[in-house]
């Protein structure tokens, strides 16, 4: 076996200004937004690098980062404002987040070439961010209180990469709502017919139950966002617009994928999902949007007002485009990269699938050491020098 390259952990700051009417994340000076960054070096120099950022997360320190760095590729981690903090979300601000990234990685770091490698949640927006640095459109958030990516001047990557990614925070989240719950300032109030860990319903699932399933999500998800959009405008006609509210939103790990596996069927293992029993999950703190504000509600979770949307995105983006589905993936889903990959609306994309590969290739060295030579094998045959 093998020695590891050796590689190099080079931690940096990306500072940058911005006007905002209040301050949505803890620490540092007003005005002032640090991203905390790594990247990782090879010992050989690369006009090429990789830009991770996921929009709550932290990929710094996954396996496979440091699997590229380890390969020969340059990567940049940075994690956005949000990190571990997306009960204030506002993703037009995670774009300026990225941006600022680009423009760090080119203008202080000196790479020709920014490849945005969008894992998970950064797929999404990885697909947001170029489509406004190539064709900017969105003028406002959601909830109204800017920025308007119009005139943020973000400078676009060279190509993107959709890897275990998922459409949407917004779909995704209402994917895997809990249809049953009918109150939610009381959550034990359900509808039995619906209740995927109640008596009356069980698996494998009809075709007409998971279309009234699905419709009954909807149908949620924009109950919560009524009433978000009715408690903004009543802060605002109080003259107290620059006040938030905070919420919990229980039941939101209850998609039939993770109890029926012949739906949207992959290598994944039945009755679980990426943060364990989803029984438990629906209900525990770690559970999607579990705890959100009125804006970034709007910004992140409204099916019917985010912006951030990976297929309607990737549609007007002209850059390549690589797709990694991972069969055993059990958060993201076949379906997922399925839409990714048809919404491109360009030829220069590629679809690659990696058998029996699990959403954090959990020790799985050998199936993520596949998914970095597919990367690497791509990005040399876009003709960037790694």
């Amino acid at each position: 076996m093998s020695e590891p390259k050796k590689i190099s952990r080079i931690p940096m700051w990306i500072v940058s200004k911005e006007k905002a009417g209040f301050k949505d994340t803890y620490g540092g000076a007003e005005g002032i937004v640090a991203l905390s960054a790594t990247l990782l070096r090879p010992e050989r120099d690369s006009e090429t690098v990789l830009l991770s950022m996921h929009p709550v997360g932290g990929t710094g320190s996954l396996p496979i980062m440091k699997q590229f760095a380890e390969a020969g590729v340059h990567l940049l981690a940075v994690d956005s404002r949000y990190r571990g903090a997306d009960f204030a979300l506002i993703m037009e601000k995670v774009a300026l987040d990225l941006g600022a990234a680009v423009r760090y990685a080119r203008e202080r770091l000196g790479y020709k070439n920014v490849v945005l490698l969008g894992w998970s949640g950064g797929g999404a927006l990885s697909a947001f961010y170029q489509a406004q640095a190539e064709r900017p459109t969105v003028t406002d958030s959601p909830g109204g209180d800017g920025p308007d990516l119009t005139q943020a001047g973000l400078i676009p990557a060279d190509a993107v990469i959709q890897m275990a990614a998922h459409v949407s925070r917004h779909r995704t989240l209402t994917e895997w709502m809990d249809a049953s719950i009918l109150d939610e300032a009381d959550p034990e109030r359900r509808d039995a017919s619906l209740d995927l860990y109640g008596t009356e319903v069980s698996a494998p699932y009809s075709p007409e139950f998971l279309e009234r399933y699905r419709a009954a999500q909807i149908a949620r998800n924009r109950r919560i966002t009524a009433w978000v959009k009715e408690k903004l405008a009543g802060l605002r006609a109080a003259g107290r617009p620059n006040e938030e509210f905070a919420f919990v939103t229980h039941g939101t790990m209850a998609d039939p994928r993770w109890i029926d596996p012949t739906v949207d069927a992959n290598d994944r293992r039945p009755g679980w999902c990426y943060l364990g029993d989803p029984r438990i999950v629906n209900m525990s703190p770690v559970g999607l949007a579990r705890f959100s504000t009125l804006r970034s509600w709007l910004s992140q979770w409204s099916y019917d007002d985010a912006h951030a949307d990976g297929p309607s995105s990737l549609a007007v983006v002209t850059k390549p485009v690589l797709v990694i589905n991972n069969t055993g993936d059990d958060a993201c889903t076949p379906s997922h990269a399925h839409r990714i990959y048809e919404a491109i609306g360009h030829d220069r994309k590629v679809y690659h699938e990696i058998k029996g590969a699990t959403h954090y290739y959990h020790d799985q060295p050998d199936l993520a050491a596949e998914a970095v030579g597919i990367v690497k094998a791509w990005m040399s045959a876009q003709g960037f020098v790694i």
